[in-house]
């Protein structure tokens, strides 16, 4: 086909197939066959549909698009730079290199346009419920009859890959459940994953999958512009239900060799497979990265197209300031993710009642929720354990919108990955809470969001053995080090009421850093400042109790419940005359940030440092010289009588501080 007898749309669709499969063969690495099979259906919804402004990423109103087949992200980069976003050409020819805006998954950090990174299968359709939760929250909150100010649609392209995933199920389930119908899903139905056909692992009828789970569901032609784009109008009238689309394509179309195969699922054409590529589409085989004049001009029309739709939604903002002021001044501070500053001064002090830490981040939330605009968010079906509820709030529901209690069902995978997309989307901070041990069901998307500099926050209670009866399937062991390990997210394990107080201050205040809370079943003493505001708490670790004279013998360092341990064993070393520093440790991640100099003013130089904590030693050879912790599963039994048996006592504590200082 000459180029001359094309389309408009034919020239611009196989725009998106030339910038697709040269990146790809330039790399020599790549997915070139998701781009080419759905450049159709993409060239549908962003053409015709996607509300957004090239110039302005981050616009508020804009449609949010999400290619959770991230795998392909070529098709996303060739949408973006054919848009008119700031991702240069240049930058297309980079694919995958060190440093490019285009990396082999799609990275939000890196990438305007990006919305999230995509790419491990799922996480993208997870995270889109999260999205839609959002702005189904902030209409209800902030819209008023004539005044739509929050009015958007999440998008998603998946693949088959995205709906084998467990965590496609749980998100399904949700977002039927709570009527989502802002949320429509592209399914790039091809048959073809990595191995093979799908037939090899996959029988299932997705129509019924779906409709079961109270989604709108719809079969097209997905080759064909005109039947995706009377789909997604159809999708677009169904507000009571989020909505599927169902696209046949054809993976790898055009290649007349690999087309339709796994062969182009996952890696370069061929500079020859290439070439009769670009015979078979009708495009140019010189140069390479060949876009039409044409193709470019109509593409690029969503930038005109993007800021009168942007000018049209501040004069609209404008008219509702002048009816509502005060929600418009709360709502214009959400845009730029701010969420009021009264809720410092409401952050609670603890005194010398006993309780737990999970009991006082209750305290926290509650005292917090009326005077914090954004927080939403809930917990996986454990809301009387891990005690997240906001009291003065209802339930968010298909029918209560407004609420701010979300009930996320057992389902840890897909609530962690929904309270990204909701902290994502703009205009509120989600958080989720689970027992920490579950963290082995999310840490795919605790992982993301650390990736992303996604701001959540994660309650996680019964952190030990000391939760008790529940046993060793309940009781995390290995997972405090598991968590500690994923880069830019600030685990905090708080000793106190004070010091919960104080670690979700940093949640709220932070900007690029997840925060995971690890909680205690078991009631605590409190030891720490009652400055929560400014809470030694916040450089990671700190003096507690310092040895008599200033001058210890050896240095206790404890986290969470093992902190009052490390106090108590001090008081029996000090009966000895052996002087012991307690240092609390609620966040290594805090701590690493801080100078040299206050590293070494806490932990001391050339002293013996004993490390006490109801988890694994692996690590902390790091900070301590000797450990007391647990280096096998838990077990059945009282939380006391649990913590006694693996040595996580005054009495042991000490008895390995004395060992230490014989060395």
């Amino acid at each position: 086909m000459a180029v001359a007898t094309q389309t408009i749309e034919e020239l611009s669709i196989n725009a998106i197939r030339a910038l697709s499969m040269d990146a790809v063969q330039a790399a020599n690495s790549g997915h070139p066959g998701l781009p080419m099979g759905a450049a159709p259906m993409a060239y549908a919804l962003w053409h015709r549909h996607l509300c957004h402004n090239p110039k302005d990423p981050k616009w508020f109103n804009r449609d949010r698009f999400i290619l959770s087949a991230g795998h392909g992200s070529m098709l996303l980069y060739s949408l973006l730079y054919l848009s008119g976003y700031d991702l240069p050409l240049a930058e297309i020819k980079r694919f995958r290199q060190l440093h490019s805006q285009t990396p082999g998954h799609p990275e939000n950090v890196l990438t305007p346009g990006v919305e999230m990174a995509t790419g491990p299968l799922g996480q993208g359709f997870a995270h889109a419920v999260g999205f839609a939760i959002a702005e189904r929250w902030l209409a209800a909150t902030f819209n008023q009859p004539g005044h739509n100010l929050v009015d958007h649609y999440t998008y998603v392209i998946c693949s088959d890959g995205d709906l084998m995933e467990g965590v496609s199920y749980e998100a399904s389930s949700l977002a039927g459940h709570l009527k989502l119908g802002k949320l429509i899903v592209l399914y790039d139905d091809n048959d073809i994953s990595l191995d093979g056909p799908t037939s090899l692992s996959v029988s299932e009828n997705h129509e019924l999958r779906f409709r079961a789970a109270e989604w709108h569901v719809q079969r097209v032609d997905g080759m064909n512009v005109d039947a995706v784009d009377q789909a997604i109008q159809a999708a677009q009238q169904v507000t009571d239900m989020p909505s599927i689309i169902m696209c046949k394509t054809i993976i790898g179309f055009g290649s007349p060799n690999k087309q339709g195969t796994s062969k182009s699922h996952g890696s370069a054409l061929g500079p020859d497979e290439v070439k009769l590529a670009k015979q078979n589409l009708g495009i140019p085989l010189e140069p390479d990265f060949y876009v039409a004049d044409a193709a470019l001009e109509h593409w690029r029309q969503a930038v005109d197209q993007g800021e009168k739709l942007q000018r049209e939604w501040a004069h609209a903002l404008n008219e509702y300031a002048a009816e509502f002021p005060d929600e418009a001044k709360r709502f214009r501070a959400l845009l730029v993710g701010e969420f009021g500053r009264d809720w410092l001064d409401a952050l609670p002090v603890f005194t010398d009642e006993k309780q737990a830490t999970r009991k006082a981040s209750n305290t926290v939330i509650n005292a917090v929720a009326d005077k914090h605009f954004g927080l939403l968010g809930g917990s996986a079906d454990l809301s009387e354990s891990t005690l997240t509820t906001q009291k003065s709030s209802g339930q968010f529901t298909a029918d209560n919108p407004s609420g701010r209690n979300v009930f996320f069902g057992v389902r840890e995978h897909a609530m962690i990955a929904a309270v990204n997309g909701i902290t994502l989307h703009g205009g509120a901070h989600g958080y989720g809470g689970s027992f920490f041990t579950f963290t082995d069901y999310c840490r795919p998307s605790i992982r993301l969001a650390a990736l992303m500099e996604c701001p959540s926050t994660y309650v996680f209670t019964h952190d030990s053995v000391g939760l008790g009866e529940d046993g060793p399937t309940h009781q995390p062991v290995e997972h405090l080090t598991a968590m500690r390990s994923i880069p830019n997210l600030n685990v905090f394990r708080p000793c106190d009421g004070n010091e919960t107080s104080a670690g979700w201050k940093i949640a709220l205040e932070s900007k690029r850093t997840p925060t995971l809370l690890v909680l205690s079943r078991q009631n605590l003493p409190t030891l720490s400042s009652q400055d929560v505001r400014n809470h030694p708490a916040e450089k990671g670790a700190y003096i507690l109790q310092e040895a008599a004279g200033g001058k210890p013998q050896v240095i206790l360092i404890g986290t969470g419940s093992e902190v009052s341990t490390c106090a108590a064993a001090k008081a029996l070393l000090d009966a000895e005359g052996i002087s012991a520093r307690v240092v609390s440790m609620p966040s290594w991640w805090l701590f690493a940030q801080q100078s040299k100099e206050y590293q070494a003013s806490v932990l001391g130089t050339g002293i013996p440092r004993v490390s006490v904590e109801a988890g694994s030693t692996l690590a902390w050879p790091r900070y301590s010289d000797v450990q007391v912790g647990i280096d096998r599963f838990g077990l059945s039994a009282p939380g006391e009588e649990a913590m006694k048996e693996f040595g996580i006592t005054p009495e042991n504590v000490a008895k390995v501080a004395k060992e230490a200082l014989r060395r």
